[in-house]
């Protein structure tokens, strides 16, 4: 098929064109489909990793239903080393806390709260994983290193549970207007109908009420 000279010029306007830019582009291409390939295998990756954790975390489930600390800090050992990235290894590590406070073995029960305050992905689990931190180290009466903990500049939306937790840190100290305060800040940054807002009405009608 003969070209007429309008395609002619085209055709050599794309020719010049490839021949100054075709290195380029075909190097941009490559680089496109490697990291789309990239980020599919990222997410099947995740997705598997997601799956694994998700069984090891069942059996964590087992063991803490079995009332079994030895096997628990086993099984949550696992979950940290090998499945740390995902939600399960901070989930596992609030609920193998849970079970070595629940048989008064405290010591036991800081490390796991302390990697997912601290390690863990998610900020919703680390913000509570530093409350129930700080509320053993109110068992332990190591108040100043609970209220480290609990600094109001970073609680986000855990301010009314980081202000309640202050409260009892500090009332333990004896410091009894600020542990109002921090009560009267937690009530004014709870919702209606939150459960929380009748623990700490309590508290601060212990103390003679909110205006006392």
């Amino acid at each position: 098929m003969a070209y007429d000279l309008q395609e002619q010029e085209q055709l050599e306007e794309l020719k010049a064109f490839w021949k100054r830019y075709g290195n380029f582009l075909m190097t941009l291409l490559t680089v496109v489909l490697l990291a789309f390939a990239a980020y599919r295998g990222w997410g099947w990756y995740q997705a598997r990793q997601s799956a694994a954790a998700s069984a090891v975390y069942e059996e964590l489930r087992v063991a803490a239903a079995a009332k079994d600390p030895a096997k628990v800090s086993q099984v949550a050992g696992t979950l940290f080393e090998q499945y740390g990235g995902t939600i399960y290894a901070q989930m596992g590590a609030l609920l193998a806390a849970k079970v070595h406070a629940d048989a008064g073995d405290l010591e036991a029960a800081k490390p796991p709260l302390e990697w997912a305050a601290s390690r863990g992905s998610d900020q919703e689990y680390a913000h509570l994983a530093r409350i129930r931190l700080a509320g053993l180290l109110l068992d332990e009466k190591d108040y100043d290193a609970g209220l480290a903990l609990l600094p109001m500049n970073e609680a986000g939306a855990f301010a009314a549970a980081y202000a309640d937790r202050r409260g009892d840190l500090l009332f333990a100290q004896g410091k009894t207007d600020e542990a109002r305060a921090a009560w009267q800040q937690a009530l004014a940054s709870l919702p209606p109908r939150s459960p929380l807002r009748a623990v700490v009405e309590i508290k601060l009608d212990a103390l003679g009420g909110a205006g006392a």
